[in-house]
């Protein structure tokens, strides 16, 4: 299997202001980048799992495991971001689906 594509991991706070360093802190942070395999589920599988072929779903499977906490990805670096729907772990890889978010 190849792994083509490049994964960014983001956590995500509330930005706030803080008072002790006088700006705005929080907000997206990068906390991780990954190679990985990126494909779409297809309609007939997105209607059985999801009940639903409105949002796009990705299957991603990893190399390595991801020991980091994250509340959304995204791919090649493009702006669309991605939130975690399930995590596997068959034999081999790990494997995350991620659907589309919409803000």
């Amino acid at each position: 299997m190849r792994f083509p594509d490049n994964i960014q991991f983001y956590s995500e706070v509330k930005e706030h202001y803080d008072p002790k360093v006088g700006d705005y802190v929080g907000g997206p942070e990068l906390v991780g980048e990954a190679i990985a395999n990126v494909t779409e589920t297809g309609t007939e599988t997105s209607v059985q799992d999801f009940g639903d072929i409105t949002a796009k779903n990705l299957v991603i499977r990893l190399v390595n495991d991801v020991d980091y906490k994250w509340a959304y990805l995204t791919v090649n670096g493009i702006e669309q971001k991605y939130k975690p729907i399930t995590t596997r772990k068959p034999l081999k890889n790990n494997t995350f689906i991620v659907g589309e978010m919409n803000e």
